[in-house]
């Protein structure tokens, strides 16, 4: 399934999808956490039909009960989480391996730890890895989510990138 992402300025993001019967949907994430599933019109693409809104934990609840594993969303988000913890200095990044990495086939365990910060996730594709084991392997279009101070996460992107 083809999903495309959308910025609704002041609002979030909407990540619209067509299922394989052609029903049109999607997924608005607002800044608040707050997600709202649409549905839309058959006969009009453009136009709403039906429109959930789920706070709280029911977003996640819905995606548990739909066979999907939590997603991490905005990296944005993580970090502002961090920062609303009151944890100093700590910051999160979402670093893209590149064809020409050293580590795109190697295991994650190989960045060992010399950088000082903690991998937290790993998105391939549509997938995101949560809390990846250091046997799991690295692949060109992957990335990588990290969270540590800022000499600690700029380390993790110059071995990532090969810089």
């Amino acid at each position: 399934m083809l999903v495309d992402r959308t910025v609704l300025p002041k609002i979030g993001y909407m990540y619209g999808f067509t299922t394989a019967k052609g029903q049109r949907a999607a997924v608005v994430a607002h800044r608040d956490g707050r997600r709202d599933l649409v549905l839309f019109d058959h006969s009009a693409p453009d136009r709403t039909r039906h429109t959930v809104a789920l706070t709280g934990g029911e977003p996640g609840t819905v995606a548990q009960l739909l066979g999907s594993p939590v997603v991490i969303d905005h990296v944005a988000h993580l970090t502002q989480d961090l920062a609303d913890a009151q944890a100093p200095g700590l910051q999160a990044i979402r670093v893209p391996i590149p064809a020409t990495s050293p580590y795109a086939g190697r295991a994650l365990g190989d960045l060992g730890s010399r950088t000082g910060a903690c991998v937290v996730a790993v998105l391939r594709g549509d997938r995101t890895v949560t809390a990846p084991p250091a046997t799991f392997g690295l692949r060109h279009g992957d990335a990588v989510v990290a969270v540590g101070d800022a000499s600690a996460l700029a380390a993790v992107r110059d071995l990532l990138t090969g810089d």
